[in-house]
């Protein structure tokens, strides 16, 4: 049985759990300069490098597979890579773009290894890893420069070339779903969707694909404009499309509406993974898990959803008690 026909099966029987936020769980370990370039980067001089999370693969393998770990043991059924940042565009930022590849290959193995020893203590489910592409450091649609609304900083090629480096790397580490996230410019959401077609044709593969959007305020809309159904319809032709969801940007409550519009017109699986609240004055999430966990309750007793989990500020304990009162409901109905 292919993935995509495997997973089709088992989000029809049942909710399925992804994990939370690695970005907060990183914070946690208090990381210094020097423990974001380990003996690897110790005299790498063309930047800084703390705050890059994805290198952490690299130079602290132990502590990205022991974050997957935790969510795992909470009841994730689907772990992200660590690989949100790991393109092209936002290596720029370090002059790292060299690491594109290295850094994808070597994410999709470690979250591997995660989901195989947690399997060899707990085999009553499979796991899945989820090669996440983010969004990047730049937008296809809007101009950086209020001056000049023509001027473009990327282009759709630039793009589509930049994911398929990374998708590179996260197929040849064995990742068993594509999950492009984040989604706040449908046109680079579709730049990542050209890569996947090229690649998957390319290399005779048919694996599922996941797409989350993020609406940016209570407008109900992403950042390049569309409304929850536009941004569905933009997107809905992608190969192999088991869901389409939303994450981020607004906290648990916030999504109903959101969810609510897409899982009447969608026709495919639907997935929620909001922020824990939104930001507070000091940058902080303030949603306990408890409180999560009653929100997103609220939406499988309504039938809206068919994946679940947690994004910015949301931690094992938040994947815990969402897993604990939803994990008895029956999942949203394609159709």
């Amino acid at each position: 049985m292919s993935k995509l026909k495997e997973l089709q099966h088992e989000l029809s029987q049942r909710i399925m759990f992804i994990d939370g936020a690695m970005g907060t769980m990183i914070q946690k370990y208090d990381l210094t300069e020097s423990d974001f370039r380990g003996e690897r980067f110790k005299d790498y001089d063309k930047s800084d490098l703390r705050n890059n999370n994805d290198l952490l693969t690299l130079t602290q393998p132990q502590i990205i597979k022991e974050i997957h770990k935790q969510f795992l043991n909470a009841g994730a059924d689907i772990i992200e890579t660590n690989t949100f940042n790991a393109n092209p565009f936002s290596m720029a930022d370090y002059k790292l773009e060299d690491l594109v590849y290295e850094l994808n290959l070597e994410s999709a193995k470690l979250a591997r290894q995660a989901v195989e020893e947690v399997y060899l203590t707990d085999n009553s489910r499979q796991r899945y890893v989820a090669g996440a592409l983010g969004p990047t450091s730049q937008t296809a649609t809007l101009s950086p420069d209020v001056n000049d609304p023509g001027f473009r900083k990327v282009s759709f090629d630039d793009l589509k070339y930049g994911y398929i480096e990374q998708l590179k790397g996260l197929l040849d580490g064995n990742v068993d779903i594509i999950l492009i996230e984040t989604v706040f410019d449908t046109l680079n959401c579709k730049a990542a969707i050209a890569a996947v077609s090229e690649i998957f044709n390319e290399r005779n593969i048919e694996l599922p694909v996941m797409i989350s959007g993020t609406i940016v305020d209570q407008s109900g809309r992403t950042l390049s404009g569309q409304t929850v159904e536009a941004f569905y319809i933009s997107v809905a032709h992608c190969p192999n499309l088991l869901s389409v969801g939303l994450n981020c940007a607004l906290g648990s409550s916030q999504m109903r509406p959101h969810i609510h519009d897409l899982s009447n017109i969608s026709d495919r699986f639907t997935s929620l993974y909001p922020n824990a609240g939104l930001p507070n004055e000091f940058g902080g999430y303030d949603e306990s898990p408890e409180y999560m966990a009653e929100q997103i309750e609220t939406y499988a007793k309504a039938n809206y959803v068919n994946i679940v989990g947690g994004c910015c500020g949301t931690t094992p304990e938040h994947i815990n008690a969402i897993y604990n009162k939803v994990k008895d409901y029956k999942p949203r109905v394609i159709g």
